[in-house]
């Protein structure tokens, strides 16, 4: 009953402009005491490990987004340096992972989503991916935020899609049908050498905005659902990254969906659902 509440709730709360007034706050640096007492109260009460991020000192933070986005000491993370494998962009938890089977994503049971839905609706962009490989990987409050790039890549594409702002938490994605195609969300496709990529930065209740290395804050951008804002990168001078690289952060937490073509890699054996992963760790392997 307390699920089905917390889910319903969701409907009725103007979730937009509950996001973008937290957004706004948690990048206010006008008033220090209550930004200090903020982050105190959250790493308390999610467990942050300060102990591994480069600037320790919590109340040293302009922001709470400078906090929540810290950086990370180095070598707290080492990227696996196999070229035969695919690392972990993100610390976080598996949500789900598996094959993409008729075009639909498993989100949970009895839930999943449209691929080409999740991707802004263009068959072709999805087309690479039709009964390929996905990761759908969760970020909670106290993980560290950047995300990196799992494989060496060349950025294509990037799209920001207009949409929803459920949490992603793992009851809402057990209780809210097509919860990461119905979501604002940034997608940008890569090429590598395994192949095409797309990594999905999924949206959420709370978060303030997504944040790419190249273009800065892409979401929120004030488009109107069904507005969606594609920038192709294929003709300019190319924007690479080596494995490892930082490509982009959630300023406040979200989801991560990682999408690969049929037969180009497997995934590890021991990867399943509700499996910790850090940022680095090798998750998958080049298929033959």
């Amino acid at each position: 009953m307390r699920d089905q509440l917390f889910v319903m709730s969701q409907y009725l709360t103007p979730q937009l402009g509950l996001s973008r007034l937290a957004g706004r706050l948690a990048d206010n640096d006008r008033m220090p005491e209550m930004k200090n007492r903020v982050i105190r109260w959250f790493i308390k009460r999610y467990g942050v490990d300060m102990s591994e991020a480069l600037n320790p000192d919590p109340e040293s933070y302009a922001t709470f987004n400078d906090f929540f986005t810290r950086a990370l000491k180095p070598g707290v993370r080492t990227i696996d340096s196999d070229a035969q494998t695919m690392a972990s962009p993100v610390d976080g938890a598996i949500s789900q992972l598996g094959t993409i089977e008729d075009g639909r994503i498993f989100q949970a049971k009895g839930q999943s989503f449209n691929l080409i839905e999740l991707l802004g609706g263009d068959s072709q962009r999805a087309k690479p991916f039709e009964n390929g490989e996905f990761a759908t990987i969760y970020l909670a409050p106290k993980d560290y935020h950047r995300i990196h790039m799992p494989l060496a890549g060349t950025l294509r594409e990037m799209v920001y899609v207009p949409g929803r702002l459920f949490s992603v938490n793992p009851v809402t994605a057990a209780n809210v049908p097509n919860l990461f195609a119905r979501n604002e969300r940034v997608v940008t496709t890569f090429d590598t050498e395994w192949g095409p990529m797309a990594m999905v930065h999924v949206g959420a209740m709370i978060v303030g905005s997504v944040e790419t290395t190249w273009a800065g804050i892409v979401a929120p951008n004030g488009a109107q659902a069904g507005e969606l804002s594609a920038v192709d990168y294929s003709g300019e001078a190319p924007i690479a990254f080596e494995k490892g690289d930082e490509m982009g952060r959630f300023r406040l937490g979200s989801t991560v969906v990682l999408l690969m073509p049929k037969g180009t890699m497997q995934w590890s054996e021991q990867l399943k659902a509700e499996t910790v992963l850090r940022m680095g760790e090798a998750i998958a392997r080049k298929g033959d």
